[in-house]
């Protein structure tokens, strides 16, 4: 089959981390695939390197951009379509929200067989002002009425769309997130010589966050908590892996709150190095407001660390409450404090929690099994709208 993805840009990050492996999967299955992505630039880094090594076509599109503007929008509408005729896309499969939105009605006008949309996050979320929910959701409506399957990366992605009117059951598929996940093995890392690399003395219990440094992604509700924890328990230290625009709003607060020392700050990491990062994890703490499947979270209980996440969007379908983590309501800063707390104080515990989210994570979150449920989808072709 002849398929084109989209997606607006190659950040370091779980969508395009997922949509990389996805192309580099179908490629290997003789698939002639193309990736169409905007530019690429900021703090939060780039994976355009593998994508032009990742034994497919790679386009850098100019005017497909995040931001909204209506003369690039439609100049990348036109010119997505152009590129899906020259193609002779048998599929589209777009990625996230505006290169959902410009990729599909790009796809409608050209004509491309079968449409696909991922949704990897909600583009209409808590976080945003409530006109803008509304707006995205409209917007995510009409697309919907242009498109034969909708992906999602977690059965609650699911719920959320369709409680919100976007599209009918029988577009939707769940299709987890996939990983290397023979990368991610905890026999395979000194833990105590990262540990050591890293600053970490003997006796500290690490509460990892894997996140970028980013407004949403928890740092706001994180950053108090950390402060209560630390005042009760003096060996806890903290690991922060990932960078952002507001890397350096969140130093000064570290330092107001006297945690900076007691804070490592990885800066960007490539994804091949966070494994080894991981290994020298006590727990995950990931306080993010705003979710599809939280992809470091997978990461972190395959190698063996259990994982405290806010009750929302797909963390339920990773965080077992007692069994591979602990889940708190979210925004609960106080639930949250007790759960670090909780795990802070039993490494049995601790233990248990990682070794049943390896094996809940080994099977279900393999890029080979995400690869072929998306094959599966193309082959069974288009439904109706």
């Amino acid at each position: 089959m002849r398929i084109c993805h989209v997606i607006t840009r190659l950040i370091v990050g779980g969508a395009q981390e997922n949509t990389l492996l996805t192309c580099e999967g179908l490629a290997r299955r003789g698939h002639d695939v193309t990736l169409i992505a905007g530019p690429t630039s900021g703090p939060e880094g780039s994976l355009t390197e593998r994508a032009r090594r990742g034994g497919y076509r790679y386009i850098e599109l100019p005017c497909l951009v995040r931001r909204i503007d209506p003369l690039r929008d439609a100049r990348a509408v036109l010119e997505l379509g152009r590129l899906y005729r020259e193609r002779r896309a048998d599929v589209v499969h777009t990625h996230s929200s505006k290169a959902g939105i410009v990729g599909r009605l790009a796809a409608a006008c050209a004509r491309v067989p079968m449409v696909v949309h991922t949704i990897h996050g909600m583009s209409f979320n808590r976080t945003q002002p409530t006109w803008m929910q509304a707006a995205f959701a409209e917007l995510e409506q009409l697309c919907a009425t242009r498109t034969h399957r909708i992906l999602c990366v977690a059965d609650a992605m699911t719920r959320a769309s369709l409680a919100a009117g976007v599209g009918h059951p029988h577009q939707y598929v769940t299709v987890y997130s996939g990983m290397e996940v023979s990368r991610f093995d905890p026999a395979v890392y000194d833990r105590a010589a990262v540990r050591r690399q890293l600053g970490f003395a003997e006796g500290a219990l690490v509460v990892a966050t894997v996140a970028r440094l980013f407004r949403n992604k928890g740092y706001e509700q994180l950053l108090p908590v950390m402060e209560r924890v630390a005042a009760e328990r003096p060996e806890l230290r903290f690991l922060w892996v990932g960078d952002g625009a507001q890397r350096r709003d969140y130093e000064a607060e570290l330092a107001r709150r006297g945690l900076r020392s007691r804070t490592t700050l990885t800066g960007l990491a490539p994804p091949e190095q966070l494994p080894e990062l991981l290994s020298a994890a006590d727990m995950l703490v990931h306080a993010s407001m705003w979710e599809g499947l939280p992809r470091a979270v997978v990461q972190a209980l395959l190698m063996e660390v259990p994982a405290i996440c806010f009750d929302l969007d797909g963390a339920p379908e990773v965080v077992r409450s007692g069994e591979t983590g602990l889940l708190v309501p979210p925004g609960d800063s106080t639930a949250l404090a007790r759960a670090i707390l909780e795990l802070a104080g039993s490494a049995e515990r601790r233990r248990a929690l990682g070794r049943a989210g390896r094996r809940l994570c080994r099977e279900r979150f393999d890029h080979v099994r995400m690869v072929d449920a998306i094959e599966a989808v193309y082959r069974e072709g288009p439904r109706g709208v």
